[in-house]
Formats: structure tokens, C-alpha cells, sequence
């Protein structure tokens, strides 16, 4: 079921001759978690502010959940999707942890016992409960990113974009998150859309979208993506370390399986060999 639905999608910057994307056509399916990829100013950002509406298109048309994208749909729109940005330090609004999650339900007028349901059920949702009361200045960069997923939570969306938002946390941190919104996504029914660098992250995707030069240029499934070495270089994210491993392996004359593995995968594999 499509969640999304982007055709002939174009945007120019103001300042800009050269669209930053052009023609693009997507399709988001309901309750996948779906990876954008590409190099520095390819337009990853870009996409996701014009799904969530903080950015009009140049030409071309983006419906979420059959809502049709545009500057009167704005409040429906935002109702359908929650969206985390890449520094925590920028998402706080609040004296406190709790503070800062209500501060989206106050705007949507929500009564002060639903309100305070809601506020402990998402902060439960996302393992920060013992902070309620603690200010954000107190929190490390993980534990904000909880908080800014809390936020989001309490609003209960149906879809969740990630902006480079786990791209500041330290490897612990960062793992942790990425193992939270599994498992709200599996639990939640949610739909998440990440922009990402992480080879961890995109391992996570249910499908991944390549952009270059303004445009799609690929679109598949973790293996189908990771195990294409040139253009993982060309875009800047780097070669997996399972498949500079299985190369090894083969220069070895060690006969690997033709499809990509994760290093947990590979590590399975090579223990099946050994027995």
C-alpha cells in the first residue's frame, strides 16, 4: 500500500539555475522503512522537507496518504508525518524533558489528563520515562534524539522522517537508536523515511533510493544496493566492510555466495564452513 506518491517532481532553489531535483518519481509504501542515499548536495534533505511540506515544488505533485502536498494541507499533512533533524540542540523547546514533548500536543489543544497520558506513554516508548523533569541541557546527544522521537510519538504520526538524525551520536549511541525505531516501527505499524550515511542504517531499510545529479538513479533492497561497489564509491558512502571482507576471501580461493552480506551474515556463513 503507498503511503507517498512523488511524480514529475522538480525543485529549484531561488538562488539556483540548476534544479536540485529533477523529475523525480517515488513511490513510499506503508510501514517499510526506506533509505535516501547520496552524495553531499544531491538533494536528500531537500526531498524530505518537500514530503513534509517546509519546502514548495518548482513542478510536479507529492500526496501522503492521498492528501495532496500543498500550502492549505499543511496541518493534515503535518498530522501524517513527524520529522527529526540531524542536531538534537535544535529540537528543544521545553525547560524540561516533559515540557518539550507536550509542546506539540499544547499547539493541537489537547486536554491537560490526555495530555499528560500521552506525554508518559511516549516517553515510555522510548526508554526515557526517569527523565520526565530533567532539563535537556542534562541529556546526552542520544537521549535528546529519544526525547525529539518522544515528541514525535506522543502525536502518534503514521510516518517518521530521520534528516541525518543519527548522524551526531557516537557508534553506542547511534546503535541504540537505530534498534528503537525498529522496533516502534515494528510495533507501531510506523513508516520511516531516513536520509542517511550509516551503512548500519541503510542495512536496517526495507528498500533504498539512490540519488545522483538531481535524480534517482537506483532503487532496491539493501543487498541489490551494497553489493554495487562503484556506485556506493561514487556517491560517497563507502564500501561495506562484509564486502571488502568477501573480496579478501575470494583472493583467498575461498568460494563466497554472489550476494551481499552483512558482516553478522558473513560471520554465520563462515562459521556453517568451519563445522
Amino acid at each position: 500500500m503507498t503511503g507517498i506518491k512523488i511524480r514529475k517532481l522538480v525543485f529549484t532553489y531561488p538562488d539556483s539555475k540548476y534544479p536540485v531535483l529533477n523529475n523525480i518519481n517515488l513511490d513510499f509504501e506503508l510501514f517499510s522503512w526506506t533509505a535516501i542515499i547520496g552524495h553531499n548536495g544531491s538533494g536528500k534533505s531537500t526531498l524530505a522537507r518537500l514530503i513534509d511540506g517546509l519546502l514548495s515544488p518548482t513542478a510536479g505533485s507529492i500526496e501522503v496518504d492521498g492528501i495532496q502536498v500543498n500550502e492549505s494541507s499543511l496541518g493534515q499533512i503535518h498530522q501524517q508525518i513527524g520529522f527529526v533533524f540531524q542536531n538534537p540542540e535544535n529540537q528543544f523547546v521545553g525547560a524540561t524533558v516533559a515540557d518539550d514533548v507536550a509542546f506539540g500536543l499544547e499547539n493541537r489543544q489537547v486536554a491537560q489528563n490526555e495530555m499528560e497520558e500521552k506525554i508518559d506513554k511516549a516517553l515510555k516508548m522510548v526508554g526515557m520515562s526517569d527523565y520526565k523533569n530533567t532539563a535537556p541541557i542534562n541529556l546526552s546527544g542520544g537521549q535528546k534524539q529519544r526525547v525529539a522521537l518522544a515528541g514525535i510519538l506522543a502525536l502518534m504520526p503514521k510516518i517518521i522522517i530521520l534528516d541525518e538524525a543519527t548522524s551526531m551520536l557516537d557508534p553506542l549511541a547511534r546503535q541504540e537508536i537505530l534498534s528503537l525505531l525498529r522496533r516502534l516501527k515494528n510495533e507501531y505499524n510506523l513508516s520511516i523515511i531516513s536520509i542517511t550515511h550509516d551503512l548500519k542504517e541503510i542495512e536496517l531499510a526495507d528498500k533504498i533510493v539512490v540519488l545522483n545529479d538531481s535524480q534517482v538513479v537506483k532503487q532496491g533492497t539493501p543487498s541489490e544496493i551494497l553489493k554495487d561497489k562503484e556506485l556506493l564509491l561514487e556517491i560517497g558512502v563507502g564500501v561495506p566492510a562484509s564486502q571488502q571482507l568477501q573480496k579478501l576471501l575470494v583472493e583467498r580461493g575461498i568460494n563466497i555466495p554472489n550476494r551481499y552480506l552483512n558482516l553478522e551474515e558473513l560471520k554465520n556463513w563462515l562459521k556453517q564452513q568451519l563445522q
